[in-house]
């Protein structure tokens, strides 16, 4: 990238490049692709107002992950809000003698890797996020402690505590036999 910094085609290009696994540690935090799509959104456009930031386009990848992270936070935040005003509307109608229900107290969740998806769930997101890089996206740990912004020796780590974690988690689940 030879382009100056503070170019909005490179800023463009940047987030190209990098939108794969950007998604893909979104979407370990938030589960829900509709839900990438929208923070992805607010990560363009926090990338096109702060693009001045960057002062070293080696550092791209962190720099990028960062805002992805925060985006992510206050996508979170804003969606906790909605649920709380949701909820409060929902008490008030029931209260009112018009209220039926909807049927929307049950879900229909069946996917063929259940387990391993429900086991997922339950991991922190920074565990589910570095094994979705490394399994579904099959990055090494090098590209992976470039991207993060971190040394080689702490992904192995990471990733070691990781897949115990799951492995406990899937064993619980009795997906997994104790060997």
């Amino acid at each position: 990238m030879t382009k100056p910094i503070n170019d909005s085609t490179f800023r463009q290009e940047l987030l190209a490049e990098n939108d794969r696994w950007l998604r893909m540690a979104l979407y370990a935090r938030l589960r829900d692709r509709h839900d990438v799509d929208e923070v992805m959104q607010e990560v363009a456009v926090a990338v096109m107002r702060k693009g001045d930031s960057l002062r070293d386009p080696a550092k791209a990848a962190p720099w990028l992950y960062r805002i992805a992270i925060r985006q992510a936070l206050l996508f979170r935040r804003k969606c906790g809000r909605r649920r709380a005003l949701t909820q409060r509307y929902f008490e008030l109608s029931k209260s009112s003698p018009d209220f039926e229900s909807d049927g929307t107290d049950w879900l229909m969740a069946t996917e063929r890797n259940a387990m391993v998806r429900q086991a997922m769930d339950k991991l922190p997101s920074r565990d589910a996020e570095l094994l979705m890089l490394k399994y579904c996206e099959r990055w090494s740990y090098r590209q992976m402690a470039d991207k993060l912004g971190v040394s080689i020796s702490a992904i192995e780590s990471r990733l070691h505590r990781a897949r115990k974690r799951l492995r406990t988690r899937l064993t619980a689940m009795g997906a997994v036999e104790v060997s």
